[in-house]
């Protein structure tokens, strides 16, 4: 259903598709933005959802809340589940016939479904550019083929796209930009959860997968132990996305500290554990759906690699950006990245504004020493001033309004138009 008037109303319907948390939020933002933008249209939105699409109105008719994983043999052993999602929603877009589909992100499953959806005439909208400039460039072939228009968040896409032949992109801005407003300040947020807001304030946030979790976590809480002993007083907060729970992370707390106490036997060493006190014990507090609040608290985070990097620049914390995949992944995915930066802020700076701990550079003890630089306060202050300027190239406020009117005029195309344009590959 395209730009149709019902006495004057239009109606369009939309199926959207997003695969990560991330995603998942762009998305809902941008369903609410169509509905600002259009006040007295109908919209009929469906498709690939997880929690903030469910909650914009969004009809599910796939949950991917389980599919945003990583990793040869995680992606392997899920198969059957991204086969019934494709199938899925080809059904419901044959059936229900959207005037648009909006693929947000998620391109190992969102390129593919775009090659179905082009051949049969549908119109492809590409929100949040796959990272090709990063990786596997030669997929902006299947981009140029299949993407009618392409919605970029970053400044330096389009020219990107440009050089190699493709034109139909659209700088939008990233809606993190007016998104990243934490609900309270730092004394708030510290009263809240039992912290000294005149004591250091570190922020650790592993990554919102499993695997993340469970890979980076034991070396960001190992890191925390040598930070605490180095500077006395520092606190430490791990921030969980929402699609983990506490339990997850109690559960890989519990091992790291099992493994200390055991090493710490066998030393003959006997040490009793305290979760505050003087300032010489490690005092850690778990939070969840408060990672913007726990960043804007912070005086430095460590911060896994990916859209969090962008939410701690936003918020001007000071950060470390670390990684860690199975060594399988690294070797046979971490060999394809083209980039001189892996952090999006770095990408976005177009310098090294915050230090990069990957794989194996990621290790307890250089994350200690990152993370004490960044609390000493001339640097502190320096770093803030660079994350303030990098952060300005992502656009202002309207982000999500402008993507809204980007989708409303490829809606509202003549539908004569659609498939005319010159074949691009």
């Amino acid at each position: 259903m395209r730009a149709m008037r019902d006495g004057g109303a239009e109606k369009f319907r939309l199926m959207i598709v997003a695969g990560e948390a991330s995603g998942d939020a762009h998305a809902a933002s941008l369903v609410a933005a169509l509905r600002g933008a259009a006040p007295e249209a109908s919209f009929e939105f469906f498709g690939g959802t997880q929690g903030a699409m469910r909650a914009a109105g969004v009809e599910s008719v796939v949950a991917a809340d389980g599919l945003s994983i990583t990793g040869l043999v995680e992606i392997a052993s899920a198969l059957p589940r991204f086969v019934a999602a494709y199938r899925a929603l080809k059904r419901a877009a044959l059936a229900r016939r959207p005037g648009a589909v909006v693929l947000v992100d998620f391109p190992d499953f969102n390129l593919r479904l775009a090659r179905w959806l082009r051949a049969r005439g549908f119109r492809v909208i590409y929100y949040v550019s796959p990272q090709l400039w990063a990786w596997r460039g030669y997929r902006v072939r299947a981009v140029r083929r299949d993407v009618d228009l392409l919605l970029a968040l970053l400044p330096f896409e389009p020219a990107w796209y440009a050089a190699r032949g493709f034109q139909r992109v659209e700088f939008v801005g990233h809606p993190l930009a007016s998104e990243v407003k934490p609900s309270d300040g730092r004394a708030d947020f510290c009263r809240r959860h039992a912290l000294d807001p005149h004591r250091p304030v570190i922020a650790l946030l592993p990554g919102s997968r499993r695997k993340e979790l469970e890979r980076i976590l034991p070396a960001m809480l190992e890191a925390a132990r040598l930070v605490a002993r180095a500077s006395r007083g520092a606190q430490f907060v791990v921030a969980l996305a929402p699609t983990r729970d506490e339990e997850e992370a109690a559960r890989v707390i519990e091992k790291v500290l099992k493994n200390e106490r055991e090493a710490r036997d066998r030393a003959g060493v006997k040490e009793r554990r305290v979760s505050d006190g003087d300032g010489s014990a490690l005092v850690l507090r778990v939070v969840r759906g408060e990672t913007r609040e726990a960043l804007a608290a912070a005086d430095a985070a460590a911060v896994a690699s990916g859209t969090a990097t962008l939410e701690a620049a936003l918020t001007e914390t000071p950060l470390v950006v670390v990684y860690r995949e199975s060594a399988l992944n690294w070797h046979a995915l971490g060999s394809l990245i083209s980039v001189e930066h892996y952090g999006l802020v770095n990408l976005v700076a177009g310098e090294r504004v915050a230090a990069e701990l990957m794989q194996y550079d990621f290790t307890p003890d250089a994350l200690a020493r990152e993370l004490v630089a960044l609390l000493d306060p001339a640097t502190n202050a320096q770093t803030r001033a660079a994350l303030r300027a990098a952060t300005a190239r992502l656009g202002d406020e309207s982000a999500s309004r402008r993507a809204a009117e980007a989708v409303l005029r490829a809606l509202r195309e003549d539908e004569s138009k659609l498939g005319s344009r010159k074949a691009e590959g």
